[in-house]
């Protein structure tokens, strides 16, 4: 976006209508999700569940408002499953983000999680148990990675509230037993929530630091959120994120440290909340203005 900041800021169709809560948003259409986020200034969305899955059908849909495909979620098994297994079922996906031109995968851990389940507090996360365990599942992150690898595509890891690899300490874990392979999705507001400090976190890691979200979070509901057990929608519908520049995230270090590094991928908005109370464009608006504006001052 800037010749020393060379950035393009995406969003997630999750700030219009939520997959895993389809009564959130669900009325929307792709075409006024399109038409918002481009009129905006996005230059990106990634994948939702109203997106063409043909990438032909996809260029098409996109190419009326001059935005790109970012990028698109992949729920991932490996903790469970095999390496071939997963690589068999990756296919579809896979074939898609590279005909779309994307970079990177975003894999996110769904073996075991309870981030979709609205009456299991997130206490009840599941976790690896023994080191044999976390060497294993590095070991098939490592492999999985080579072979998205082979095709183009870089692994963006998505540490999540809910899954395996939720706490900073888990990042660390399997920053720790990964290789160059498995890149992190950097998610500012995921790391705030599972109790780490952002800008920390984002400076032990940012060698791998291959795709970043910047969603934002209310401390309050957070805090509330810890306190009361709730689920991972429950906090997603009182309101725990929100867009940059609405929470208590400082988004400007974060971005100053991507730029001094030489980071050169997206920075994607991606706030889940209930639209009827945070509306869409506003919000989505909000986060843009926010990035761009920290972005050009960053040139």
């Amino acid at each position: 976006m800037t010749s020393t900041f060379k950035v393009k800021i995406g969003i997630n169709p999750i700030s219009w209508c939520n997959d895993d809560l389809p009564s959130l948003g669900g009325d929307v259409t792709l075409d006024t999700i399109l038409r918002e986020g481009s009129e905006i200034g996005y230059q990106g969305f990634e994948l939702g569940n109203k997106f063409p899955r043909d990438a032909a059908a996809l260029k098409a849909v996109l190419a009326p408002y001059g935005v790109a495909c970012v990028s698109g979620w992949y729920s991932g098994q490996l903790a469970e499953r095999s390496v071939e297994e997963e690589i068999a079922s990756v296919e579809n996906h896979l074939r898609l983000l590279v005909e779309s031109g994307c970079q990177v995968m975003v894999y996110g851990e769904v073996a075991g999680s309870i981030q979709g389940q609205i009456d299991t507090p997130l206490y009840k996360r599941p976790t690896f148990t023994s080191e044999e365990a976390w060497q294993q599942y590095a070991a098939k992150l490592n492999q999985f990675g080579r072979h998205l690898a082979s095709r183009g595509i870089k692994l963006a890891y998505h540490h999540h509230m809910g899954a395996y690899v939720e706490h900073p300490s888990d990042v660390d874990k399997l920053m720790a037993l990964t290789g160059p392979e498995v890149g992190l999705l950097f998610d500012a507001g995921h790391m705030r929530f599972a109790g780490g400090d952002p800008l920390t976190e984002l400076n032990k890691h940012i060698d791998r630091v291959v795709h970043v979200h910047c969603k934002d979070v209310r401390a309050e509901v957070i805090r509330r959120a810890r306190n009361g057990s709730w689920s991972f929608l429950q906090s997603v519908l009182n309101g725990a994120f929100t867009v940059p520049g609405d929470g208590d995230i400082q988004f400007g270090p974060i971005l100053a440290r991507l730029a001094q590094h030489g980071y050169q991928g997206w920075l994607v908005v991606e706030a889940e909340q209930d639209p009827t109370i945070a509306p869409s464009y506003e919000y989505a608006q909000k986060g843009f203005n926010t990035l761009s504006g920290l972005v050009a001052g960053l040139s």
